[in-house]
């Protein structure tokens, strides 16, 4: 931010770009345009289709391979293969957005098909006759089907999403327009779990339809909308590499791995990121095991979104002011203490209701404390790239974890306390790997002389 002459505007700058104050909420408001019907689709869309799948006899299994190691496996291959390529690419509508554009329209037409699935597996039944495997797999089979396009679609878009945050909202106020980004998923989950929850046994065709038109307008206005600025010369290739069709993949895994530091960061953000998925992947499935109606269970979970609604902001501020890495250190730590605390005691609705709105709550402030230290830590011309490296490990994991634990979960009579109790010993280690990264953050020059450590030419943003 530069400091005004008198009477001058102020003005912030994120490379060549250049915002007054109008100019820089206009900024605003398109991004979290975009992000309100992001987070919508994908606030809607994993409970909605868990109670579809449920309704078609899906197994804990087949739900863990299907919302939680399906994505896992794209993103894994995706994700930085088009992160790389849209850091690279130098075009007229930019680097990112012509990667948010193109898989739009797949977005909304798999998201149809997942409406209509019920419909589609119909007909394949009669097309199959006797050779059908019955109603409810042929069902199964078609929404898997919508649902592998629909997560392909996603994950293209969202690899580069990040990158249009990092290039264009300067870095000084980062923290709070992360705040507001956490403010805007919180009313989304306020709207589906206040309104929309409870109907979504039965309406989920409006769901799915309605989501889809929501993201393709948003996303749509924003990409329209948000200007890029110019970028410097894409670096080349590292010329002492072994010439070859896997230079780029070597050069790839040499930049991101090499070094300690970037995989003590790698490690902490996911075993802090996995840590929320087991309570997240089986709440729902927990709540109707104990006698929890969808209704009271959607009541439990919107309080909580309006109390982290409240705080996202100042949260965001703090971030900006002590760094976010000290505020997830805290947050992670508290929320190894609640799972641990579910893991015993939610037994009845009243108790798992508790447990699962302080889950709610903590992890949604760990989330938005940690959301700009991607921003902060990774070199800054090659964040999609260290982004998706982070990205890659972690959907390993992903691809794992969630089949894993719905085979525990079948195992064991479903008992699905276990997963409050992986939530607590994932979270656990999370919080002292953080505190190793912080300690080695402080020794690379801590909050005001932080220079990432990566051979790059000197950064001018």
């Amino acid at each position: 931010m530069e400091t005004p002459a008198d009477g001058a505007p102020k003005l912030w700058r994120r490379g060549t770009l250049v915002y007054t104050l109008s100019g820089l909420v206009f900024l605003f408001c398109w991004l979290l345009l975009g992000d309100f019907a992001w987070q919508l689709k994908e606030r809607s869309v994993s409970d909605t289709a868990r109670l579809v799948l449920r309704n078609f006899a899906a197994s804990d299994l087949l739900v863990g391979l299907l919302i939680g190691s399906l994505p896992g496996a794209f993103a894994m291959i995706i994700g930085p293969v088009i992160s790389v390529k849209s850091d690279r690419h130098r075009g007229r509508w930019g680097r990112r957005i012509p990667f948010l554009l193109v898989p739009l329209p797949a977005v909304v037409i798999s998201m149809t098909g997942l409406a209509i699935s019920p419909w589609l597996g119909a007909h394949l039944h009669d097309l199959l006759g006797g050779r059908s495997p019955g109603l409810n797999n042929c069902v199964l089979v078609t929404f898997a089907v919508c649902w592998a396009f629909f997560e392909i679609a996603s994950i293209l878009a969202n690899a580069t999403f990040g990158g249009l945050i990092n290039d264009t909202v300067p870095q000084e106020v980062i923290g709070r327009f992360y705040a507001l980004f956490r403010m805007v998923s919180l009313i989304d989950g306020i709207i589906f779990n206040r309104f929309l929850i409870k109907h979504a046994e039965h309406y989920f065709f409006w769901i799915f339809i309605g989501g889809g038109l929501l993201y393709g307008i948003g996303f749509t206005l924003m990409c329209v909308m948000v200007k890029e600025g110019e970028y410097p010369p894409v670096e080349p290739l590292d010329e002492t590499a072994r010439p070859g069709r896997f230079q780029a993949i070597r050069s790839y895994l040499r930049e991101c791995f090499a070094t300690p530091y970037y995989l003590w960061l790698f490690l902490a953000l996911i075993l802090c990121s996995l840590s929320f998925s087991p309570v997240n992947s089986f709440s729902l499935f927990y709540a109707r095991s104990i006698g929890m109606s969808t209704e009271d269970y959607g009541g439990y979970i919107w309080p909580s979104y309006a109390c982290s609604l409240t705080l996202a902001y100042p949260l965001g501020w703090l971030a900006d002011r002590i760094h976010p890495l000290r505020l997830g250190i805290a947050s992670i730590l508290l929320y190894a203490v609640v799972t641990l605390w579910g893991a015993a005691f939610a037994i009845t609705p009243r108790t798992f209701g508790y447990a699962f709105m302080a889950h709610t709550f903590i992890s949604g402030t760990y989330m938005t404390a940690m959301a700009s230290v991607g921003q902060r830590l990774y070199p800054k011309l090659k964040f999609a790239q260290f982004a998706s490296a982070s990205g890659l490990l972690d959907s390993v994991c992903r691809i794992l974890l969630p089949s894993a634990m719905g085979l525990i979960l079948d195992a064991n009579g479903h008992n699905y306390r276990i997963t409050f109790l992986v939530s607590g010993l994932f979270s656990s280690f999370g919080f002292v790997a953080l505190v190793v990264v912080h300690r080695k953050f402080m020794q690379l020059g801590g909050p005001g002389n932080y220079i990432a450590p990566h051979v790059q030419p000197p950064d001018p943003v």
